[in-house]
């Protein structure tokens, strides 16, 4: 109970005398059956969850009653819109979604009657206002993409004996402005789109690639049943795209399912964003609560290879 999501939603289950329903390990299906056994009323997922639920057999998501779900929190990472629309035809208009950090700087969030007239938006500002940088700290308008600050002149955060990172955070010439490292983008209406964080920013022949979006196309394939890009070394292009695949029950790993793989996102995004490489893995590194630690995914392959002279499309040992 460690992430600050999980520890605050549970003490305010207890405050109002209401049963908190624990998992010891996500198990999707059981998830399904604890719901209709305790006719759950409120709880909170990461995208991943959905992912992994949506990819029960039809017969098993049918067989359980979750009628009595009112709302279901995610947070956490970003979800795919076909993951949440997927999930809203199925449980109905009550995913509730919110972004914002441990570090309490801001918070955006939004409804499902909302979110469908604007697919992909994590919603807007109920604490603190949001800003979009440039790299340079300039301020960007509506429709441009950069680094997101929570302008929050009432809630200063400083990480613990930490005050290089705490600056690292702050926006250059606003203090109050501080950013959890996320990139993207606000629309006419102030409503936020997140398309990656900045760490994990892919410049491949000079061009910025967002992994998050080449996921998301990949999140719900029938041969995969996890997935993570990140970009790797590469003597040309300086760096290159690379899908680390977990394959679902009864996909073969291979050459052919490879290119199998990056045709399917090409004929869904633009070819550049596509994976050059698809490396077939065991697992993929995630914390408890589910979120993916593409920083230790990076750290054993993102440095200091080139994977684009391996031969791919093989279990990696």
């Amino acid at each position: 109970m460690y992430h600050a999501a999980w520890v605050n939603y549970t003490m305010a289950v207890n405050r109002v005398g209401a049963a908190a329903i624990i998992m010891p390990k996500f198990d999707a299906e059981a998830v399904l059956r604890l719901i209709e056994t305790h006719r759950v009323t409120h709880a909170q997922f990461v995208p991943t969850m959905f992912v992994r639920m949506l990819k029960l057999p039809k017969a098993v998501r049918e067989k359980y009653d979750v009628s009595s779900l009112k709302v279901a929190i995610h947070a956490a990472a970003p979800c795919p819109v076909e993951v949440k629309q997927k999930m809203i035809e199925w449980w109905g208009p009550v995913l509730f979604e919110y972004y914002a950090g441990t570090e309490g700087n801001g918070m955006t969030a939004i409804d499902s009657g909302t979110w469908l007239t604007r697919p992909g938006t994590v919603g807007r500002a109920v604490s603190g206002t949001v800003r979009i940088c440039a790299d340079d700290g300039a301020e960007l308008p509506g429709g441009q993409t950069g680094v997101v600050y929570f302008a929050n002149d009432e809630i200063p955060f400083a990480y613990h004996n930490d005050p290089d990172k705490t600056r690292a955070a702050q926006h250059p010439d606003h203090p109050t402005w501080t950013t959890l490292g996320d990139v993207g983008y606000l629309d006419d209406d102030g409503f936020l789109f997140l398309t990656d964080r900045k760490a994990f920013t892919i410049i491949s022949g000079g061009v910025n690639i967002y992994p998050q979006e080449t996921e998301n196309v990949l999140a719900l394939h029938p041969a995969v049943y996890d997935v993570a890009v990140i970009g790797v070394p590469d003597p040309e292009m300086g760096e290159s795209v690379a899908a680390f695949v977990q394959p679902a029950a009864g996909a073969v790993p291979g050459p052919e399912l490879e290119q199998e793989i990056i045709a399917f996102v090409k004929s869904k995004i633009a070819g550049f964003k596509a994976p050059r490489t698809v490396r077939f893995v065991d697992d993929l590194p995630r914390s408890e609560a589910g979120k993916l630690m593409k920083s230790e995914l990076k750290a054993r392959y993102g440095t200091g290879k080139d994977l684009s002279t391996e031969r791919t499309g093989v279990p990696a040992p």
